[in-house]
């Protein structure tokens, strides 16, 4: 009685002592105890235990009694004090009944008839069947109640509920594992009812908290409901609790207005809300299928902004392609920004902002409004953009800018579907700059080769690796060619510099006109074709006039400055006829170079443009044409601010054709490689239905390009035709190799 009822007044250790002397030898028969058996150690013990359970049954009978005055708080604060000091006064039964524990209640234990608990496990469960059972539905309201308060703002005793609660858990034991606790007590008495309870919470203030508020506050409402239920289960809950509290706020406050929440996404993605779309996406992120109304949006929504910002510059880019690539990938890198950042690089995420990329990047539409007919021309314009950031200029960017800058391009260009459209005007633009001398430096071009073969894999780059062998080559060959005029002792003229390049690699196409090269260069390609003949037997070389280029050093202008003339091959012939006669009429020219007419008018006209040359009849908008009848001079007044003076100008209208010749010739590679792969496949498959051709010929070329189904079908009919495949005779979408 003084251990359990009075544990305020201490109790001595020789009382102590002496208890437990009393119980082993009551236990043991030796106890002048009064029992209500036979003697016995078997049965001192039994009356032993029976006596406890009876005095802790009426002990709880007694606090029953004492809470029907207490109600709500009150009644938590009463039953905390008698739990924590019963708990406590058991601990000190427990040890003192440490031999009854250990022999008579170890024995009978075994015996599954009889429900016989050690000592304080025994407490708990009189605790439970006396006391608990009957307070159990007070208790778990007056819990609730102030749960429900602090959810309304108010401030609670949150050890109070912890407490309480822990109680619960506690008396979750039962025969077969006394020493452990399960939950059943904790979820069927209190969690249950809990989770009823904040549905019913949640639901009506979430009702009235959409209606009045915007949306956004309502997801900052959310968020922070959500935080305090994580942080009411740290402080006072079972951990158990979590999933399924979490789960019903996350239902009743998201799953239920989630069409509200979806309507408010293209607003944020308009507005750019960053912080809103991240909270968007954590709460969507919580239930099934709320994200994908949410990925929808952000695919539309950037193939829109795309699109907008192609079609603000598209007139611009014809000149300066750079304003469209710094467009395109200033939309890229937002997004990617916003899908790394608040989206957390969700999968998901990463494939809807590729695809918006894919689609606008590719987008035809947009040229086509000004009047620009064709394929996509983000590749055109990203190869052009590639070219001016690759050439010498006196803009161009430090080597970490340019490494960023490249990255940047490459970027865009993984986007791109028709590679190939940019690998020819690409390679052709690294001709010219290798040719002419114009790259900014060798090592970035290696590294922008690099990028290229690390994206779309070996072969794609094999031909623009070869062109600088052949350059390298070149400067070797120019060195021994140097020192074979050397000891010849042959003077020829001028300064001479060649190139000797692959013709397979190159995309350099044959002249389209005879030329009659001027007698002052003919020692010099006499020359080099006898030493190139003589050094590589079997080799044949074609002279590339219309790729090459000099510098004519001009005097006799009125004004006596010498100027020094940069010019095409084509112009050095033409202007060299002028050192023998003053006029020339256009039938003279003609037959002095052998230049066909078209590309002899339009040398002449670039020589006219600059005003090196004069004509008779002046050109005028009326009469715009040369004719026969023209006759031409030196012009005496040419004058000019600089002494060395480009004049090897392009006009306008032949880098139009250029472009449409590129056009034309990319559609013809297509035709041969759409027929080689349709060539490769039958000859490892031997036989195939059509279907399955058709898609091994798409999975082949999709990362070159994307084959249309028509243009596939015409290749097959024409492999037909030359006799590489047959349709099977009894199956018409079948087909047969041909050895």
């Amino acid at each position: 009685t003084q251990v359990i009822k009075r544990q305020n007044e201490g109790f001595p250790l020789e009382d102590w002592m002496k208890i437990f002397t009393l119980v082993h030898d009551h236990c043991t028969g030796g106890s002048d105890l009064p029992s209500r058996t036979h003697n016995g150690a078997h049965f001192g013990g039994e009356d032993l235990y029976f006596r406890l359970m009876a005095f802790l049954e009426d002990y709880m009978h007694e606090l029953l009694a004492n809470t029907e005055s207490y109600m709500g708080t009150d009644l938590l604060i009463y039953y905390k004090q008698e739990w924590e000091r019963f708990i406590s006064s058991m601990g000190k039964v427990d040890r003192m009944f440490n031999y009854l524990n250990r022999h008579w209640i170890k024995r009978e234990s075994g015996n599954s008839k009889k429900e016989v608990y050690e000592i304080y496990p025994l407490g708990l469960v009189l605790w439970r069947d006396h006391l608990f059972k009957h307070l159990r539905e007070r208790l778990t309201s007056a819990l609730l109640e102030l749960i429900e308060k602090e959810r309304n703002g108010e401030q609670i005793d949150t050890s109070l509920v912890k407490s309480v609660i822990n109680c619960y858990v506690s008396l979750g034991l039962t025969k077969e594992k006394p020493q452990e606790t399960s939950l059943v007590i904790y979820k069927n008495g209190f969690e249950e009812e809990l989770l009823h309870q904040t549905e019913v919470y949640y639901t009506q203030e979430s009702s009235q908290f959409i209606i009045t508020n915007t949306v956004v506050d309502y997801t900052k409402k959310v968020e922070a409901r959500l935080a305090e239920e994580n942080r009411r289960v740290d402080q006072y809950l079972h951990h158990d609790t979590r999933p399924e509290l979490i789960s019903r706020c996350e239902t009743v406050l998201i799953k239920r207005h989630q069409e509200a929440l979806w309507q408010e996404i293209p607003q944020l993605l308009q507005d750019e809300k960053v912080e809103d779309l991240a909270r968007m996406y954590q709460l969507l992120s919580c239930v099934p299928n709320g994200l994908a109304p949410l990925r929808n949006e952000l695919e539309k929504h950037v193939q829109s902004e795309g699109l907008k910002a192609a079609e603000r510059v598209i007139e611009e880019a014809e000149k300066d392609p750079k304003i469209y690539v710094e467009a395109l990938f200033a939309v890229i890198r937002r997004y990617h920004d916003l899908v790394s950042g608040p989206f957390v690089n969700d999968s998901g995420f990463v494939a809807a902002l590729d695809k918006a990329c894919r689609r606008f990047i590719n987008d035809t539409s947009v040229a086509k409004k000004v009047g620009i007919k064709g394929p996509s021309r983000t590749p055109e314009l990203l190869a052009r953009y590639a070219d001016r950031l690759l050439k010498k200029s006196a803009k161009n960017p430090e080597e970490a800018e340019m490494e960023q800058t490249l990255t940047n391009v490459m970027t865009v260009f993984k986007y791109i579907e028709e590679k190939d459209v940019f690998m020819t005007f690409y390679s052709k633009s690294l001709a010219k700059r290798l040719i002419q001398g114009t790259s900014a430096s060798e090592d970035i071009e290696s590294n922008m080769i690099a990028k290229l073969k690390s994206a779309c894999g070996f072969e794609y780059t094999a031909k623009l690796q070869k062109m600088f062998t052949d350059i390298s080559v070149s400067r070797d060959l120019q060195d021994n060619f140097k020192t074979f005029v050397s000891n010849l002792s042959v003077n020829l003229g001028c300064d001479f510099s060649v190139l000797v390049l692959t013709s397979g690699s190159w995309p350099l196409t044959p002249p389209t006109t005879n030329f009659n090269i001027p007698k002052e260069l003919t020692q010099c390609e006499t020359q080099f074709q006898q030493y190139y003949t003589k050094q590589f037997v079997g080799r044949k070389l074609h002279w590339l006039h219309q790729q090459s280029k000099g510098e004519l050093k001009s005097c006799g202008f009125a004004n006596k400055s010498v100027y020094t003339f940069q010019c095409s091959t084509y112009q050095m012939g033409i202007l060299l006829l002028f050192n023998e006669k003053s006029r020339l009429n256009y039938v003279d020219i003609r037959e002095s170079t052998q230049l066909v007419d078209d590309v002899l008018k339009g040398t002449l006209k670039t020589l006219l443009k600059v005003r090196v040359l004069l004509c008779d009849p002046k050109l005028s908008a009326d009469n715009p044409k040369l004719t026969e009848k023209h006759r031409f001079a030196v012009n005496p007044n040419f004058k000019s601010t600089r002494l060395k003076i480009n004049i090897n100008i392009r006009p306008e209208s032949e880098r139009a054709s250029d472009r449409e010749h590129t056009i034309g010739g990319i559609d013809d590679d297509r035709r041969l490689q759409i027929q080689a792969a349709i060539v490769r496949i039958m000859k490892m498959r031997r036989e195939l239905a059509h279907q399955s051709l058709l898609a091994e010929v798409l999975a082949q070329l999709r990362p070159r390009f994307n084959p249309k189904i028509p243009l596939i079908k015409k290749c097959i009919d024409m492999l037909i035709e030359k006799e590489y495949l047959e349709r099977a005779p009894d199956r018409k979408d079948f087909y047969h190799y041909l050895a």
